[in-house]
């Protein structure tokens, strides 16, 4: 039986660390310009729509930047790769400090952003590099534990920039991405682990197959609707409830921060109770939080409330997407991971713009809450049509992992059309 102890000393825990550390500052850095939103719709009086499409750049930029960041992984190393990342993300703070002086900069602002969205393949890889595959899970859920690096930026950008100014947050965040660099200069260590050169194909390849776009939209869901909804929700709740800039942050923080800490949660319990069992109720309390959240506009309680269960629910469905992904490719999981992981990330772009164009155009965000909940709903139809053939192939009931008698013949490692 695996123990903290057993755990610790079967990889390298400083790596570890330096993994997660990486994640979370640039996931803080990710949805910065969604954490300063209210102050820059009030300095350049943006429409919604224009709010929207501001603060869903950055997620797709990262989500589009991961595939180059990991090919440059394979050739460079891991931790080098991090750190030329990390280097880059400072020169962009520096942008957004001294050269962002209209909303089409803004725009600009929000594809150097991306940059720190491209994080999440390396970090994991480099985190769980060091593990054997009992521990690999666990090792990638700590990491992916740096999500709260997003409840952490709504929490601390607005009172800096209540004080000192909004552009000088960007400053700010160049100096303190320092603090990353020289723990993995000094603690990280490149894995052991053979890191193969995957070629764009190949990444590609899981997209071919029914399951891989099945898994990539429930991601487009989960994660996708985690990072897009905190991004969004300090403009909503300075908007919809006329709270300060700072009390907006500090309530978006509260549902993102259940959601960062919740997604090791859900790995656990979809280890021992199956990913699909987990998925389903995932899928059933965000499609019902979602339209709740969109109906109770008028109570600022019961919407952070409801925020609260809805964001534990997506956090928990991040962790069993990838309880999943490597029972279904066991022999390419971080190759299908990749992908998965970025394409999902694109959905969390549909977000704002949702919730923007609803304002702008029907006089209520309310509709952008349906449309991503039916959406979620949609996602957990194909899912339960879809898992019957799953748990005749490469899994147990109820999505878990087959035991050791089954033979490897039966699981799909290799990329097929379905």
């Amino acid at each position: 039986m695996s123990t903290p102890k057993s755990f610790k000393n079967a990889g390298h825990s400083p790596t570890l660390f330096a993994a997660f550390l990486y994640f979370a500052f640039s996931c803080c850095i990710w949805v910065l310009n969604g954490a300063l939103a209210p102050f820059i719709s009030e300095a350049y009086n943006l429409t919604p729509a224009q709010k929207g499409l501001m603060l869903s750049i950055p997620i797709m930029a990262g989500a589009l930047m991961r595939f180059p960041l990991g090919i440059l992984s394979q050739y460079i190393g891991r931790k080098n790769a991090t750190l030329v990342e990390m280097a880059l993300i400072a020169v962009a703070m520096l942008y957004g400090y001294f050269m962002v002086q209209s909303y089409d900069d803004l725009l600009a602002m929000g594809v150097l952003l991306g940059i720190a969205g491209a994080s999440f393949g390396v970090a994991l890889s480099l985190g769980s590099g060091w593990y054997p595959p009992q521990y690999k899970g666990l090792a990638m859920g700590l990491v992916g534990a740096g999500n709260v690096g997003t409840a952490v930026s709504v929490l601390i950008a607005p009172p800096l920039a209540l004080a000192y100014g909004w552009q000088t947050v960007y400053a700010m965040a160049a100096g303190a991405i320092l603090l990353p660099m020289v723990v993995m200069i000094v603690f990280a260590k490149e894995p052991p682990d053979v890191d193969n050169h995957a070629s764009l194909r190949e990444h590609a390849a899981c997209l071919f197959e029914k399951d891989g776009w099945a898994f990539s939209l429930i991601y487009g869901v989960t994660f996708g609707g985690f990072i897009g909804l905190t991004t969004f929700l300090p403009t909503y709740y300075h908007d919809q409830f006329g709270v300060s800039k700072v009390q907006a942050g500090q309530l978006t923080m509260l549902a993102a921060f259940m959601g960062a800490a919740v997604r090791i949660v859900g790995g656990w319990l979809s280890d021992r109770w199956g990913g699909v069992h987990m998925l389903t109720v995932v899928l059933v309390v965000v499609t019902g939080a979602l339209v709740a959240v969109g109906l109770a506009g008028g109570s600022l309680v019961l919407t952070t409330l409801l925020l609260i269960v809805c964001f534990a629910a997506l956090g928990a469905g991040n962790g069993a997407v990838f309880q999943l992904v490597p029972l279904r490719w066991p022999a390419a999981t971080a190759v299908a991971g990749s992908m998965i992981g970025e394409v999902g990330a694109l959905g969390g772009g549909l977000v704002p713009n949702l919730m923007g164009l609803s304002k702008q155009y029907l006089g209520t965000y309310l509709w952008g809450f349906v449309v991503f909940a039916v959406l979620a709903a949609v996602m957990l139809g194909v899912m339960r049509v879809m898992q019957i053939r799953w748990t005749r192939t490469w899994a147990e009931k109820g999505g878990r992992a087959r035991r050791a008698a089954v033979g490897a013949a039966e699981e799909p490692v290799s990329y097929q059309r379905t």
